[in-house]
């Protein structure tokens, strides 16, 4: 090549060649810190940056490789990748391929877990308000887990021990593997479209995360907060946790003890029952006894021995309510009366008759009296009222008083 020369694309054509060419950069592993990280939704591509204290080395991560990581990276994340390396011809650029993915420290299953438990609590699915109480004594329970494990066996055993009187509905679902997740959300479905399901149970026996991880989904927590009847989880040994344990409104163990906090004990309802019982009939003995005595009572009384009794007394406060309404009426009666004399004394020396027999009389002009000479002028006709009749005379002419000053007439 030496006396030619290479267009720019050649050149880094051959240059990408001696890379992927290169036995030491076919598969290599790189630790570092993410950053400037891209998740590219459209094409599920991830574009990123690793970088240590001196250096960065441009990365990507393609879908079908990103589709099998079981944590989100982030920047500032330390990871240890697994990848080849190449060059990315049309910016003449070298990148880092990235196949696989790994937390550096903690597990990517650890790490997704935390990562998805701190989503869900922010959001408040674990808030202990939307936590629902068990009935005491539930009719009916669903059991959602495989009908091939241990577990399924074990709660239906320690329910039909402790509790016979509950019916017991199986889902038979897968709880390992691809598509578990999307099988138990299922079943948490169709159990919405059934009326009385009480309570509802869902896990497995023990086994390792990777066995467990279905029950770390996001997508069935969301479902089994959407469930009508309360939750119990039950997966796994007492020191296994998933995300189901948070989101479920009780938390089992194990999937025996699931059953053995889902129903009471059979024998101790029996006792409580008989307890209630005892007490029911001795309340209502001593009440029927009371009720007895208190009959027995009543029964001596004089009122029922001789019903006259009543009567007679009854008849003498008639008697002496009738006494006493013909006092008052008499009283009253005589109060009115006197009164009226007074009324008719006070009426009479009022009375101008009584005036006029004393020898006085009353003069009328125009129909009305005339109690000055101011009020009559001569030639006036006048009527004069006397006691026993009237006449009718003319002013021939009018005269005051001495005594009567000016301003007298002035004032009336």
């Amino acid at each position: 090549m030496g006396g030619f020369a290479l267009t720019v694309t050649q050149l880094n054509r051959y240059v990408r060649s001696l890379l992927e060419g290169d036995g030491n950069l076919v598969s290599v592993f790189v630790t570092g810190e993410i950053s400037n990280f891209k998740n590219h939704y459209q094409s599920g591509h991830l574009y990123f940056s690793l970088k240590d204290d001196a250096s960065l080395v441009k990365c990507v991560m393609f879908r079908q490789d990103a589709a099998r990581l079981k944590f989100k990276p982030q920047d500032g994340m330390k990871v240890i990748c697994r990848g080849r390396v190449s060059l990315y011809e049309r910016d003449g650029q070298y990148q880092y391929y990235v196949e696989d993915m790994q937390p550096d420290g903690a597990g990517s299953l650890a790490l997704a877990f935390e990562q998805l438990k701190l989503k869900l609590q922010k959001e408040g699915l674990f808030d202990e308000k939307l936590k629902r109480p068990l009935p005491e004594l539930p009719q009916r329970i669903a059991v959602v887990t495989s009908d091939t494990g241990a577990a399924v066996r074990d709660i239906i055993s320690i329910l039909n021990r402790r509790y016979p009187l509950c019916e017991v509905v199986l889902c038979p679902v897968q709880v390992q593997g691809a598509g578990a997740a999307e099988s138990m959300i299922g079943a948490l479905e169709r159990l919405n479209g059934i009326d009385n399901i009480d309570i509802i149970i869902i896990g497995r026996g023990g086994g390792s995360a990777e066995d467990l991880w279905a029950f770390n989904d996001e997508n069935l927590a969301r479902a089994i907060r959407r469930t009508k009847a309360p939750v119990i989880s039950a997966v796994g040994h007492e020191t296994d946790y998933t995300i189901c344990d948070f989101v479920a409104d009780l938390r089992a163990p194990t999937p025996s003890a699931a059953a053995e906090l889902a129903v009471p004990d059979i024998a101790r309802v029996k006792d409580r029952v008989n307890i209630a019982y005892l007490s029911i009939l001795n309340h209502v003995t001593n009440k029927v006894e009371a009720l007895y005595k208190r009959l027995n009572d009543l029964s001596q009384r004089r009122v029922l021995k001789n019903p006259e009794y009543i009567f007679d007394q009854y008849i003498l406060k008639c008697d002496y309510l009738s006494e006493r309404l013909n006092k008052a009426f008499v009283q009253i009666i005589y109060e009115n009366n006197a009164r009226f004399v007074r009324l008719s004394a006070a009426l009479d020396a009022l009375s101008p008759l009584k005036v006029l027999s004393r020898g006085y009389s009353v003069v009328y002009k125009d129909d009305r009296i005339a109690g000055s000479v101011k009020e009559l002028s001569e030639k006036d006709i006048v009527d004069i009222r006397f006691l026993d009749g009237k006449a009718n005379c003319t002013v021939n002419y009018i005269k005051a008083e001495a005594w009567v000053k000016e301003e007298q007439y002035e004032k009336e």
